[in-house]
């Protein structure tokens, strides 16, 4: 489920996968916060990650990652639930990233996608 892989002794960006209910496998990155975000399409999950796995609170899409309209999200995840983090997926076409987002949300029933 996790990986964190090294270039030399350089540690790279963590990867976690996550199925959908579809049974496909989904390769999200850890967003680094302070770097700088490339203006394109991309999913996102916000998740609290422990040793023992990853628990997925939001999932979205966007059109412009570098936007950060995740942030309110995140924001909220935080006040709600504490330490958690935005992982992404970039997905440049929208109907992949809409039918990605619902085949997440259909597995994991995210808590603050619900209603």
């Amino acid at each position: 489920m996790f990986s964190r892989p090294t270039a030399g002794s350089v540690p790279l960006t963590r990867q976690i996968d996550f199925a959908g209910k579809s049974g496909s496998v989904y390769r999200y990155s850890a967003l680094e916060e302070e770097r700088t975000l490339p203006p394109v399409g991309a999913n996102y999950v916000i998740a609290q990650v422990t040793p023992k796995g990853a628990s997925i609170l939001f999932a979205g899409e966007t059109e412009c990652l570098s936007a950060r309209d995740w942030q309110a999200a995140l924001d909220e995840a935080h006040a709600r639930y504490g330490a958690t983090e935005v992982l992404m997926r970039l997905n440049v076409r929208g109907a992949v990233r809409k039918a990605e987002r619902e085949d997440i949300i259909e597995e994991h029933s995210p808590p603050m996608n619900a209603g």
